[in-house]
C-alpha cells in the first residue's frame, strides 16, 4: 500500500476532504474551512490542478472575481483510493 503523497500532505488532504462532500466550492469558503492562508491555498490548488485532481474556474459573481474549485473524476477516484488505503492501515 502506497499512500498518495500528493493527497497525504495535510493542506491538500484538507482541501480534498472538503471538496469530496460538496459539488463545488469557492476559494473563500475553503479558506474559512481549512484555515489556510490565500498564498498557501493557491500553492496547493496549483499542485492539485496540475495533477488533474481538481478543476479551477475563475469567474465573476456580482461583478466580483471568484475562484470556484471542483473535484475532478480523477481526483475523486484518487481520494477514494487514499481513504481505502488509510482504512486498511488503521485496521
Amino acid at each position: 500500500m502506497n499512500l498518495d503523497p500528493l493527497i497525504h500532505a495535510p493542506a491538500r488532504l484538507a482541501i480534498l476532504s472538503h471538496l469530496f462532500v460538496v459539488e463545488s466550492a469557492d476559494a473563500t469558503w475553503l479558506l474559512a474551512q481549512t484555515g489556510l492562508t490565500w498564498g498557501n491555498l493557491s500553492s496547493h490548488m496549483t499542485k492539485l490542478e496540475e495533477a488533474k485532481y481538481i478543476q479551477v474556474k475563475k469567474t465573476f459573481l456580482d461583478r466580483k472575481p471568484t475562484t470556484i474549485l471542483q473535484m475532478s473524476t480523477k481526483g475523486r477516484r484518487a481520494f477514494e483510493a487514499y481513504r481505502e488505503d488509510m482504512r486498511q492501515l488503521i485496521e
